[in-house]
């Protein structure tokens, strides 16, 4: 696959990491899936999942980041999801709604730390 050439589109720098997600669809009472995110950014991720999702749809997710002791409770919105391998893999875009402010910042200094 071609490397992308144009201009960066994002806000946020985004970092390679593997942090532990639990996920399901938010109006949906239960049905968690687990998954690992590929990548992450203050304002969303890359995860990979067991389904293609719509964009749009609103999922309630809980991720263990190492450098946080409590698991961060948080609605991500997706942006974009697609097949990697037919009807088992697939890599969906996430982008955070409501991302606690304190949580927020200091993402941001892991993600400065990882890029260094």
């Amino acid at each position: 696959m071609a490397q992308y050439q144009g201009s960066e589109r994002r806000k946020h720098s985004r970092v390679d990491a593997n942090f532990v997600v639990s996920y399901r669809i938010k109006e949906v009472v239960d049905g968690y899936d687990l998954t690992q995110t590929k990548n992450v950014s203050q304002g969303g991720m890359l995860l990979t999942t067991n389904r293609l999702f719509n964009k749009g749809t609103f999922l309630a997710m809980t991720i263990r980041f190492p450098l946080i002791p409590q698991k961060i409770e948080v609605t991500g919105e997706v942006v974009g999801s697609r097949e990697v391998v037919r009807d088992l893999i697939y890599e969906t875009r996430i982008r955070f709604t409501d991302l606690d402010e304190e949580f927020f910042q200091k993402l941001g200094e892991f993600i400065k730390e990882h890029l260094k």
